[in-house]
């Protein structure tokens, strides 16, 4: 009795993490908790913490940050990690090869990004605040296909999800690229120029078709050294390192290597412990009278819901609506334009990358509360209206 018990529950876990959503819930439970904690008396040991110095390495060769830059420019390589390797596949073997398939979302994602950061450019025009245009500019995959799962194949077709991946990709590049061109400052050159070399050597290994992941790994991680004492954010190290790192010709080739081994443990660590973490150290706000007054008077809270929840739709729609209509692109499989309505309000949800050019942006504490405060709010309010719209889309097509 005990033993069937245990497979039920084990079987339960299985469940649930094989589910797309399964790390967007995760996320979100991090999430509440960092801002229960830091609503709490336990509010000064969670700031502690995160401000606390660790020191890693011996003798003259260490580095040391504080427990929070550790996060967000160490662990969060991995995710960007994924990223790099998840632009070259799609690339190369996915929805991005194939120039007709990629004109929609590609089309869609620019307008995606160039709105919301246009919204926020305008609302804090004049302002200290303006440098955090890049915030509202970023769509967060891992919510967005969560909340495609729980809505369902039949009222969400495979097409849209398609279709939101493909544009989270091109979404997150555009992001990449914005954080390693203006959310750099103070550069060393010689780190940088070592870097540069690091990415040589990475190109050429890929060229002569070198299959030991340790090789690229042990090279990733001397680029991320250069490239965090260089002052470009070393995060950018794990972008250009998945792009290196070789990949097969085609889907089956590329599912039977071992770089697709390595990926999928990847997946798994970043999206249950790294993505997590991070959730956790950098969703802490105090929320309070005051906090909900300055989603609709602060120019930092007001450019960052207007630029993901309006800007998003205003961006992502409007492109697709043009091309669709002058014949440029051609809609995905079963997938109607009220599809990619639906598709461009979950646009706005801009969890994790937003909190991350968050705490590139702004060193005030009050106006990273701000931010933080409206990204959480305005996720919130795009995942529940997005649910709304293809529960309706789904009801007329049944």
């Amino acid at each position: 009795m005990k033993s069937k018990r245990a497979n039920v529950i084990i079987n339960m876990f299985k469940d649930f993490f094989n589910k797309e959503a399964s790390s967007g819930i995760i996320l979100i439970i991090c999430a509440v908790a960092a801002v229960i904690i830091s609503n709490s008396n336990l509010h000064y040991n969670y700031e502690e913490l995160f401000h606390a110095n660790l020191t890693l390495g011996v003798y003259k060769l260490y580095i040391s940050m504080s427990l929070l830059h550790w996060i967000n420019d160490g662990l969060m390589v991995v995710f960007f990690l994924l990223v790099g390797m998840e632009i070259k596949r799609e690339v190369l073997i996915g929805e991005l090869k194939s120039v007709k398939k990629v004109i929609l979302p590609v089309g869609a994602a620019i307008g995606g990004m160039i709105v919301p950061a246009l919204i926020y450019l305008i609302t804090n025009f004049g302002e200290r605040t303006v440098n955090g245009w890049g915030i509202p500019m970023a769509t967060d995959i891992a919510f967005a296909l969560g909340i495609i799962s729980i809505v369902g194949n039949k009222k969400a077709p495979k097409g849209i999800a398609v279709f939101l991946t493909a544009l989270a990709i091109v979404d997150d590049l555009g992001s990449i690229i914005v954080i390693a061109v203006f959310y750099t400052n103070n550069i060393q050159w010689i780190s940088l120029l070592a870097a540069a070399i690091v990415f040589i050597l990475l190109i050429t290994a890929n060229k002569l078709k070198v299959r030991y992941i340790s090789f690229f790994i042990i090279l990733g991680f001397v680029l991320w050294l250069f490239l965090l004492r260089s002052g470009v954010h070393p995060t950018i190290a794990g972008v250009i390192l998945g792009m290196c790192i070789p990949l097969g010709k085609s889907r089956v080739e590329a599912q039977e290597s071992t770089t697709y081994k390595f990926e999928h443990f990847l997946n798994l660590l970043s999206a249950y412990f790294i993505m997590p973490i991070f959730a956790f150290a950098n969703s802490g706000v105090v929320i309070n009278a005051g906090s909900f007054r300055r989603l609709i008077t602060s120019s930092v809270s007001c450019g960052i819901i207007l630029g993901l929840f309006l800007g998003k739709q205003l961006g992502i729609f409007g492109v697709s609506y043009f091309l669709i209509k002058f014949k440029l692109a051609n809609l995905p499989s079963r997938v109607s334009m009220k599809h990619i309505y639906g598709a461009s309000v979950l646009g706005g949800i801009g969890f994790t990358m937003s909190l991350f050019v968050s705490s590139l942006s702004f060193s005030s504490e009050a106006y990273l509360n701000d931010a933080k405060v409206a990204i959480m709010v305005v996720s919130i309010i795009a995942s529940v209206f997005g649910i709304l719209i293809f529960k309706f889309i789904g009801t007329k097509n049944e």
